[in-house]
């Protein structure tokens, strides 16, 4: 299940129609550097329906970053990030993901057909038009480079 941005995931992570099971990936993308400052939002939330029934863990993907005290199955940082057209920028609802911890593997099942089809398709989201906002998404480098600025 893929969630847009950390407000799109804060209105509906908790909605019974999306069906959620423990099985469910959840991807939050548009939260790294250049597409919201890299907030502490990809610690995504069990949805509460599943935590009711004892559910404590899913596997979780996002370009974000998270708090030291958060925990559970999560791959942070994927860079590059899904503003600038990186991997998550591609993932769609239903398609498979598989996470190999011991072989600090992940991989999109989708074929390399489609991933061309959706990379053609695809369109970043808007860029601030001024003032601080616009330097810091122009200049600030991917998480695996540290999300300085480049110019520093």
């Amino acid at each position: 299940m893929v969630f847009e941005s950390p407000e799109d995931a804060v209105a509906r992570i908790d909605d019974p129609a999306l069906a959620l099971t423990p099985a469910h990936v959840l991807v939050l993308r548009n939260s790294g550097p250049v597409g919201a400052a890299m907030p502490e939002a990809g610690s995504l939330p069990i949805p509460a329906y599943l935590a009711a029934k004892g559910v404590r863990d899913m596997v979780r993907v996002s370009d974000a970053r998270m708090s030291g005290t958060a925990y559970g199955t999560v791959v942070l940082h994927v860079s590059p990030e899904a503003a600038v057209g990186g991997p998550l920028a591609l993932v769609r609802d239903g398609d498979e993901i598989e996470l190999d911890a011991h072989a600090g593997r992940i991989e999109l099942h989708v074929s390399d057909d489609e991933l061309g089809r959706r990379r053609q398709a695809w369109r970043p989201p808007a860029s601030p038009e001024r003032g601080w906002r616009r330097l810091y998404a122009l200049h600030v480098e991917q998480a695996h480079l540290g999300a300085d600025l480049d110019f520093l």
